[in-house]
């Protein structure tokens, strides 16, 4: 039970970046320099009198390495660099949603058109666009009535985006999911 509380009241350790300065823990590192240039295998603590004498850090860059590889350089800026890399990666990913359209077996033209060109304009933006055609009641005996909506919505669609799941039956609906090209 002891064990169990210290354990579980421990501080927990959160990652705090790449070691700098005292929390190096290898006896030796290979340095660089702040203008780019290697310095050879130094040791740890030589090596960080030579950065706090330049008013910088030692910051581990590759801490697998044998030695460790380390550089002197302002860890601010270092922290600052990694945050805008960070920021453009996330910019940069395109973040697919999935919409769903939902119809009955006797939908009307008017409102099967107006869905279909919304449907298109998902498409456009880049999503994923579920159909759900629900069948209520009798409606199940006449499922080749939603085999044909289907079939439309493929051909309306061909042009802007590609069947990803086909028409399935699910219960009492009938789905097909239709993705950009």
């Amino acid at each position: 039970m002891a064990d169990f509380k210290q354990n579980y009241f421990q501080k927990k350790n959160k990652d705090r970046g790449p070691r700098s300065n005292n929390r190096i823990l290898s006896p030796e590192v290979q340095v660089i320099s702040s203008d780019g240039e290697n310095l050879g295998i130094l040791n740890t603590n030589e090596a960080i009198n030579k950065a706090k004498n330049e008013g910088l850090d030692l910051i581990e860059i590759a801490p697998n390495a044998n030695p460790p590889v380390c550089k002197i350089m302002d860890m601010g800026k270092f922290k600052y660099d990694a945050q805008k890399k960070a920021n453009q990666a996330k910019k940069k990913q395109k973040i697919i949603s999935l919409k769903e359209i939902k119809m009955r077996p006797v939908t009307e033209t008017h409102d099967y058109e107006f869905k279909v060109k919304n449907a298109k304009k998902f498409i456009a933006k880049g999503d994923k666009v579920k159909f759900t055609i629900r069948f209520k009641g009798r409606e199940l005996q006449h499922s080749h009535l939603g085999n044909e909506l289907m079939s439309k919505i493929k051909e309306d669609m061909k042009d802007i985006g590609k069947v990803e799941l086909h028409p399935k039956f699910d219960g009492k609906q009938m789905i097909m999911v239709i993705q950009p090209l």
